[in-house]
């Protein structure tokens, strides 16, 4: 059968589209890259935000249209079922949790297959990088997540089965694991086992390969953040940091039941730096959070100055549903939004481009993980910064690049 999958959202959607897709050709069936040689559609959904929400219901209209069989999985699967419904009666939806029985459904079987982690299934990757979710969920309930709705409590999978994991991925030429979760500093919180330890294993595994650990909740990071960084001098683990702030305000932070202060985030970044001065930062802000002032949005501009993040995902806010935050009364006008949204763009956009300036002329080790526009490839180094390079160099090559000139959010160099 031929099965055409859509994915969208987080990296833990692409690792439960690697899933799909290695339980699907066991079982001889092929994955088309074209939705009409199709006859079953899979869609991996997001709705992390409403404009998000709006694009799902859009593809998931147009795809219903199309007269074939269509599964919904993702987030919006296990939390806005009937939004689904409305525009796709006929819809099969498959929670996150249950991604092992989409290709059950497809095959119609009646008593569907059930697994005790995704880590024991098998995969299938495109090209040379692998997604590989540690844990399903979060413990974390903060006012304007609805992601944590849709995925449940946390469950931390194995130490030795990730390990496996990564062992088999490895074996298939993958150069670039990505391990994520929807916290990973949350790892092992209900099964006693350390994300540090997990990090250690995962670098012993044989091979030639890199490591990018997910976004981190930098309050569950503070109270290991020796045992991680000592992880990190590993050099098989790149040298990226993702620590989502969300605001510079801890009056903000209060309400978005964050748990830590702006200060603990500064405090987490200098460790991390003293140890890795040239670590790549990235961080998450939300613009326009209900009963954000405008001190508490310049509070957030300082921070920003101070830091100084190489990438900055800017979200201006959206109440979702069956969330605490959507219940707030003081909600900011959507033209201060925007102007807010519009100043932080600005600022860092000038913050990384003045970040990569420091790569000027210099010599990086990099691992070429995707095909770029035209007659280019991707490469990384090993602090995670992406090397446009104009080669016709393999996927999965390691090499040296020299830096000859720098975007915004990329470095541009020549393979020596």
């Amino acid at each position: 059968m031929n099965i055409y999958l859509e994915v969208y959202g987080c990296t833990a959607n692409k690792s439960d589209a690697s899933i799909i897709k290695g339980i699907a050709k066991d079982r001889g069936h092929r994955i088309v890259d074209d939705v009409k040689d199709a006859d079953t559609i899979v869609l991996l959904t997001c709705t992390v935000i409403g404009s998000t929400e709006q694009r799902m219901l859009s593809r998931i209209k147009k795809l219903n249209k199309l007269g074939k069989p269509l599964i919904v999985s993702g987030c919006m699967a296990a939390v806005q079922p009937d939004l689904i419904r409305e525009v796709s009666p006929d819809s099969s939806l498959v929670p996150p949790d249950k991604i092992s029985t989409v290709v059950d459904l497809i095959e119609g079987r009646k008593t569907l297959h059930k697994f005790t982690t995704k880590t024991s299934l098998p995969r299938c990757y495109d090209g040379v990088i692998a997604p590989i979710a540690i844990s399903e969920g979060c413990n974390f309930s903060c006012s304007y997540c609805i992601t944590t709705i849709a995925r449940g409590k946390l469950v931390s999978y194995p130490i030795k089965e990730i390990v496996k994991a990564v062992e088999d991925a490895v074996g298939k030429g993958i150069v670039e694991i990505q391990l994520t979760a929807q916290d990973v500093a949350s790892y092992g919180m209900d099964s006693g086992e350390r994300l540090g330890e997990l990090i250690d294993r995962v670098s012993d595994v044989k091979g030639s390969f890199r490591i990018r650990i997910g976004m981190m909740n930098p309050s569950l990071l503070l109270p290991q953040i020796d045992e991680i960084i000592e992880a990190y001098t590993n050099d098989k683990v790149y040298k990226f940091l993702h620590l989502p702030v969300q605001s510079g305000d801890n009056e903000v932070l209060r309400r978005m039941n964050r748990k830590y202060s702006a200060e603990d985030f500064v405090n987490i970044v200098n460790a991390f730096r003293t140890r890795f001065p040239d670590l790549t930062l990235s961080t998450d802000i939300i613009v326009g959070f209900t009963g954000e002032s405008e001190q508490a949005f310049l509070k957030t501009i300082e921070l920003l100055k101070e830091v100084k993040p190489d990438i900055v995902n800017i979200t201006r806010f959206s109440p979702r549903p069956y969330t605490k935050a959507k219940m707030f009364s003081d909600k900011i006008p959507t033209k201060i939004a925007k102007e807010r949204s519009r100043k932080l763009t600005l600022l860092c956009k000038e913050i990384s481009r003045d970040r990569n300036k420091l790569y000027l002329n210099k010599c990086c080790n990099v691992v070429i993980t995707e095909r770029g526009k035209g007659s280019t490839v991707v490469g990384r180094t090993d602090t995670y910064k992406p090397v446009v390079i104009y080669s016709d160099i393999s996927l999965g090559t390691f090499g040296k690049a020299k830096i000859e000139k720098i975007a915004d959010n990329y470095l541009i160099g020549k393979l020596i």
